[in-house]
Formats: structure tokens, C-alpha cells, sequence
């Protein structure tokens, strides 16, 4: 299993009716593959991305200094919180008091608390009400700097927990920290499984009043790794949990546009391909976006899209590119296509090219925010072996956390749990609610060169358009009026 590609540069109801949930428990694969009594070992791993030919800054990254260094925009957590207009919320005391964010991270960070302190410091920003760190499935390794799935996943850690906090600094954060490497499920995910259900059969024991709000995730594993529906249906328990305990959950698209990585993680899928979680009918699918900012000051959003950007290339990998470095989108092997998504239905079947919308598989991303690397954050962290200071990420391992704080905001406003948010997104579509903004420009085609002797590949992704699409989603948001829209009023 992988990290959606945390990419580091350094330079409506509480709960889901019981039908509902056992129609989706019991969802049957969109297309079934052949049976066999042995599977894949299936990782999930980080996408963290580091760009060693700089150095940590000593204070965080201004949009001119990225603009002349790797020259790409970047922002700040204040000029994320202004695109997305959360400061009518604040005002009023909408900051997700009450509600407890549970981020789920392999390994964690040994220096997360006093990093987001610093975060906090920094920005001005009041440090979450609690901010506990639990291991249900056993205590983490003695944490090792030369761990390059230690470093990678602390870096993950950092950006999940600054970046939800940034858009609910009233919330609980409670950090589930797992023990094992992910890197493209089997071996990783049943730590996961056991420890969100823990979290969610006994949440006073993890300190959390009442239940936990919202699960974000920023990690998935390409549907292709998994042999048969059979290998995968065991590891949706904390799924179906949640579901019936009213507890939303989120999962990241990933980073790789409409392809991801092989099972040994070396290569690329030549064909459009997605990851699951994020393809599960009972989970939340996060696409990234990428922020724009006018001469005036507007902010506006397109498809996260990389791929071709040459002087980013040059900055990540060194090259002139292209590298995949997009947000995930597509349809699921596994799934079909959920009840929340009948009104999109024609819509994704002229996407894959079918002449019918009936029998089509559940297609994702639910909606999109913030995750391009041209619009990378600034974080800061301290681990030993990542380098003490402020950084720059990307990736929907950011948009992630960012929908998590937005889930926690509603949730304040509703007085209760969202539980599955995925029909209120719909409706609100069908709706023409005010509070989502459309995304119309952008696609998530990528090419690559892979092989030996090396041959280039282009896999054809879905471009955006009005309304709801495969890149973007139903789109993203304007927070003063979406969160009370999500909320119910």
C-alpha cells in the first residue's frame, strides 16, 4: 500500500440508514477476476518525494522565494485558508470545537508534537484542544533517521496533522500510529483494519468523548494488487464500522494521475487504473486541485496536473520530465456504481466510453481540494534524518487532511456526525448548492518512460468539465457556504 505521494520539496445524516449500509457492505465487484487460493503480499507506502539539492528553510517558504528558487507558487496555511474563505466561519466560532479528527499513519513522527507546537507558534494558530497519539495494533519501532519508510511516512504524518489543523484548529487530533512498513495492503493493512476499529468499537479508551468525527487517510494500493474481490473484503470491516457508527471517512485518490504504481512499485500501469481505498462506496474519494492566484489576489482551482510541468520536473526528479505527478481518477475494478452516484451516471459512462450507464463501476474522486506540487505548503518538522526546518509537499496526502478539517467544521455546525457525506455531495450537486465551486479546466493524463531498453508511455486520463467529472469530481468548495450547506442547514 502507498501513500498518496506526499511529495516533500525541500528547497447531511449521523449515520447511514442499515439498508444503506449493508447495500454498500455488500457491494460485488464491478468485474469479477479469477479465484486463487493465494494472493499477492499487497504494501501500502507514503509517496513522499524530497528534493535534496535544498536545503531546510530556518523559516517558512514564501510564495516569491518559490517563485525565484524552484519556481513553482507555494503557499502558506493562511493563504490556504483564504482560498478556501474559512474566515467567515472562524469568526463566528466555527472551528470544529467538539469534533476529533483521527489521522492514521504508519510509524508516525517521534517530534509531531512539538512540530505542530512550532507550526502553531509560527502562524499564530491556538494548539488543538487534545492531540493524543495511540498505537492499537502495538507499539511503533524504535524509530531509526536512516529508515527512508520511517522518514518518508513522518513526513506524512507532519502534513496530516498541520494540514487538518489549519482548517479546524478547534478539533480533536487523535495520531494512530500502526508498526508496520507499508509499502503497495495485505502485510500493512491489517494493522490498519484492527487499529481504526479499535478507535471505533472504544473510542474512550483513545480519549475521545463521545465518537470520533472523521478518519482521514492518505494511503492506498492500486486495485490491481489485489487478486480477487475476496482478498479485499475482509480488510473493509473498519469500513462498514464506521458506516454504521456515523463516522465519516476519507481516503486520498493518489498522485499518479489516471495510472499507478505496479505491485513491486518499480513501474507504471500502462492503462487507467485506481487505488483503493479511495474507490470503497463507504469511503470519501479526495482529488487535488491546484491553486491559482490572480494579479488581483482571486484564488481559483484547476485539475492537479504536474506532469509536464518542466521546471518543476527539473526540481523533483532532476529531469525534464514527464513524470506522473497528478491526482488520481478513474473508475474501480471492484466496485459498482454506488445509489450516491445514479445522478452522475451518464456522465461516467460517456468518461469510459460506454453507450449505457447501466452496470458502470463506482468512479471517484467524490471531490477535490488543495494537492498540487506547482502550489506546494509549507510545513515544518524536526524527525532526525528529515532535516530540521521548514519544507515544502504536495499531493492528495494534502487534500486529504484538508476535507478532514472541512468535515470536522460541519460537524461543529450540525451538533452531530456526518457519518458518509458522499449522498449529501451528490445532492448538493444535483442541487446547485452555492458552497460547491466547480472545476472546469484540467485533466489527469500522464506520461512516463519505463523498460528496458526505456519506452514512453501516455495513459489517457478525464479531463474536467461542468459539473461532475472524473478529475475533479463534483469539485471543490467555498467553506463559508459549504460547511453549513454539508451540515444540513
Amino acid at each position: 500500500m502507498r501513500k498518496a505521494r506526499t511529495i516533500v520539496l525541500t528547497a447531511g445524516a449521523g449515520a447511514l440508514s442499515a439498508a444503506l449500509v449493508a447495500a454498500m457492505a455488500t457491494t460485488a465487484p464491478a468485474a469479477t477476476r479469477p479465484a486463487t487460493t493465494t494472493g499477492p503480499v499487497i504494501h501500502v507506502k507514503p509517496g513522499v518525494k524530497i528534493l535534496s539539492q535544498a536545503k531546510a528553510q530556518s523559516t517558512p517558504w514564501t510564495t516569491a522565494e518559490c517563485q525565484a528558487g524552484p519556481h513553482i507558487d507555494c503557499w502558506d496555511p493562511n493563504q490556504v485558508r483564504a482560498a478556501y474563505n474559512l474566515a467567515p466561519l472562524f469568526k463566528k466560532g466555527i472551528t470544529g470545537r467538539g469534533s476529533t479528527i483521527v489521522i492514521v499513519d504508519s510509524f508516525g513522527s517521534p517530534t509531531i508534537q512539538n512540530d505542530l507546537h512550532v507550526f502553531d507558534q509560527q502562524f499564530g494558530y491556538p494548539d488543538p484542544p487534545s492531540f493524543k497519539i495511540a498505537t492499537p495494533a502495538g507499539p511503533v519501532p524504535t524509530w531509526d533517521p536512516n529508515n527512508s519508510d520511517m522518514t518518508g511516512w513522518a513526513g506524512e504524518t507532519t502534513l496530516d496533522v498541520e494540514y487538518a489543523h489549519t482548517i479546524a484548529p478547534g478539533a480533536n487530533i487523535l495520531l494512530v500510529e500502526t508498526p508496520d512498513a507499508e509499502t503497495e495492503g495485505v502485510t500493512g493493512f491489517p494493522s490498519i483494519v484492527k487499529s481504526e476499529l479499535a478507535v471505533l468499537d472504544h473510542p474512550a479508551r483513545y480519549g475521545i468523548k463521545g465518537k470520533a468525527t472523521v478518519i482521514s487517510q492518505s494511503f492506498s494500493a492500486t486495485e490491481e494488487t489485489f487478486t480477487n474481490f475476496r482478498q479485499l473484503a475482509p480488510l473493509r470491516a473498519a469500513y462498514i464500522d464506521a458506516a454504521r457508527k456515523g463516522v465519516s471517512v476519507l481516503a486520498a485518490t493518489g498522485d499518479d494521475g489516471a495510472t499507478s504504481a505496479t505491485l513491486d512499485g518499480s513501474e507504471f500501469y500502462t492503462r487507467p487504473v485506481t487505488g483503493w481505498p479511495s474507490t470503497d462506496p463507504l469511503v470519501t474519494a479526495v482529488g487535488g486541485t491546484q491553486i491559482r492566484q490572480s494579479a488581483s489576489g482571486k484564488f481559483s482551482q484547476v485539475v492537479w496536473n504536474d506532469t509536464f510541468d518542466v521546471p518543476l520536473q527539473q526540481a523533483f526528479t532532476g529531469t525534464n520530465g514527464p513524470n506522473p505527478f497528478s491526482t488520481g481518477g478513474g473508475v474501480s475494478e471492484f466496485f459498482k456504481l454506488p445509489a450516491y452516484q445514479a445522478g452522475v451516471a451518464r456522465t461516467i459512462a460517456a468518461a469510459v466510453g460506454q453507450s449505457s450507464a447501466r452496470a458502470l463501476p463506482r468512479a471517484v474522486p467524490d471531490i477535490s481540494m488543495s494537492g498540487a506540487c506547482d502550489g506546494a505548503v509549507t510545513m515544518y518538522y524536526s524527525f532526525p534524518g528529515g532535516g530540521t526546518g521548514w519544507h515544502l509537499v504536495c499531493g492528495t496526502s494534502e487534500a486529504t487532511p484538508l476535507f478532514s478539517g472541512i468535515v470536522a467544521l460541519a460537524a461543529q455546525v450540525a451538533h452531530h456526525n456526518l457519518g458518509l457525506v458522499n449522498p449529501k455531495l451528490y445532492w448538493l450537486l444535483a442541487h446547485h448548492a452555492r458552497g460547491l465551486v466547480d472545476v472546469t479546466s484540467g485533466n489527469n493524463t500522464v506520461a512516463f518512460s519505463q523498460g528496458s531498453p526505456a519506452r514512453n508511455f501516455t495513459v489517457k486520463g478525464y479531463s474536467a468539465k461542468r459539473g461532475y467529472d472524473l478529475a475533479s469530481g463534483v469539485g471543490t468548495l467555498n467553506a463559508a457556504l459549504f460547511v453549513p450547506e454539508l451540515a444540513g442547514w
